[in-house]
């Protein structure tokens, strides 16, 4: 079924529309009348009227916003959005502070509790002890010695999207390898974390719901308007649409485990072995369904669109695809990679890491503070947003050289050494860094090394590869190439 086949929701009358508009004129007017005046310690950034264009249809992106707000005013920038107070912190070592110094005053941001909407209470969204207590729960499935484990179903799934690609590159026909790379992390995914498999139907679901699903959430994570959030609004209902058609994949995937028999040692297994210290008690289907979206989500969206990237920046960069393809065949000696073959992948992981450092999926992160506090000298008022951008950090004139050119040996020797520890944190930082960061580039490395193995990807002319900065940073448009074997 596609969105075309959903039910329409009911239309709403223009009286009714224009009624909200008025509401929200209002709302906006007196929460900017009480926007903070500027004093010593207060950081500098723009006026409020100037800030709300971030909200305003037609207006720059986010990151061309921020971008410019940090070149104006500096590395820590103050604004306030709907009477929010916010600031932007762009110094590595400021950043340090926040996520791992005195990373207990600033709790997960606003954007994240909307995104409870989504995710439930799951390990990105949740805070305190329950944070603890799942991360605790959830960390053995993403050890280095598990993860190689599943190396060869990461692998396997490999083979069989390389098996489809074959009438693609005899016809030379273009595509979008960025679907193709959401298709292959979603179904390594399943298998490895839950011991699942998606049938076609399931594929095309999550292909048509997980843009406009990331997209509504990104809009409502950066309104004011908190009090639309619950109303019955045409955009409101056609997202609670496409989020039933994730939740019927996921409660599919754990009604059918707790039905079988057989026992599975993987993610959803310990999940469902864990007990409360206290109680006895094991989750429910909604706490399991919670940690399940979540990594089942966070968990291939964001390595798909790493990988999206990456083939973009290769087909521009000749040179060096030739060196990586030289290495993967030195190493390999045309086998399949194994866990053990990465070490000795220098330059695929150099690319890796380049790709990151250009196109970070996780390309902001909120906190909120708890307490007042000071962040480069400036004040920081309790319960104001911090954000902190990596994308901006990782294109800071003053942590990096050429920092829009391409250079995958910047991560080598000195020069990785000399850099500020956070001027670099593609997966965040401090206790709350990413818990599959290390899984994540396991399964990048031998998906390179795979495909290059066999094919070459080149740009379609014509089809420029755009930044979309959603929930995650995606390309907008897709990346569409076509395939050459390699002789």
């Amino acid at each position: 079924m596609n969105a075309d086949d959903m039910q329409k929701p009911p239309r709403v009358p223009a009286t009714i529309l224009a009624a909200i508009g008025a509401l929200v004129a209002g709302y906006i007017f007196r929460r900017m009348r009480r926007a903070p005046q500027t004093t010593s310690d207060i950081a500098p950034g723009p006026p409020s009227t100037a800030a709300l264009r971030l909200l305003l249809p037609g207006g720059p992106d986010q990151i061309t916003m921020f971008r410019r707000l940090q070149r104006r005013y500096g590395d820590v920038v103050r604004f306030t959005i709907g009477g929010r107070t916010v600031h932007l912190v762009s110094d590595p070592q400021d950043v340090k502070y926040v996520l791992q110094d005195n990373n207990r005053n600033y709790e997960k941001g606003r954007g994240l509790e909307k995104a409870k909407n989504l995710l439930g209470e799951g390990l990105l969204t949740s805070e305190g002890e329950q944070w603890r207590r799942q991360r605790r729960l959830i960390q053995p499935a993403f050890h280095r010695q598990k993860i190689a484990t599943f190396a060869a179903k990461m692998t396997a799934s490999t083979e069989a999207m390389l098996a489809r690609w074959e009438p693609r590159a005899a016809s030379g026909e273009p595509f979008d390898v960025s679907e193709e790379m959401m298709r292959l992390t979603l179904d390594i995914v399943a298998k490895t974390l839950f011991s699942a498999a998606l049938d076609e139907s399931e594929f095309n679901t999550v292909a048509q719901v997980m843009r406009p699903i990331l997209q509504f959430a990104t809009r409502r994570i950066t309104s004011p308007f908190d009090f639309l959030d619950e109303w019955p609004t045409p955009a409101n209902i056609r997202h609670q649409q496409r989020q039933d058609k994730l939740n019927e994949i996921v409660y599919r995937i754990i009604r059918e485990r707790r039905s079988s028999a057989i026992v599975h040692d993987d993610l959803l297994g310990m999940l469902m072995a864990a007990q409360d210290e206290e109680t006895g008690e094991q989750m429910s289907d909604r706490q399991l369904r919670d940690e399940v979206m979540t990594i089942f989500l966070a968990g291939h969206e964001t390595t798909a669109n790493l990988l999206s990237f990456l083939w973009a920046l290769l087909s521009r960069q000749v040179a060096v695809r030739r060196q990586l393809v030289q290495e993967v065949d030195d190493v390999l000696e045309g086998r399949v990679p194994i866990v053990e073959d990465l070490a000795q992948l220098r330059i695929t992981n150099l690319v890796i890491q380049e790709t990151l450092r250009l196109y970070p999926p996780a390309w902001i992160i909120g906190r909120r503070t708890l307490e007042e506090d000071r962040i480069g000298g400036y004040r920081i008022p309790s319960q104001s947003g911090v954000l902190i951008s990596p994308f901006i950090i990782h294109r800071h004139p003053g942590f990096w050289q050429n920092p829009e050119g391409f250079d995958p040996w910047r991560f080598t020797g000195e020069r990785e050494q000399q850099r500020p520890r956070y001027a670099f944190l593609p997966f965040g930082g401090g206790p709350r860094l990413c818990i599959g960061n290390t899984f994540a580039l396991t399964e990048a490395a031998l998906v390179v090394a795979m495909v290059s193995q066999q094919y070459e990807l080149n740009l379609v002319p014509g089809r420029p590869v755009e930044t979309e900065a959603a929930f995650t940073l995606r390309p907008k448009n897709g990346v569409w190439v076509t395939l050459h074997a390699r002789q």
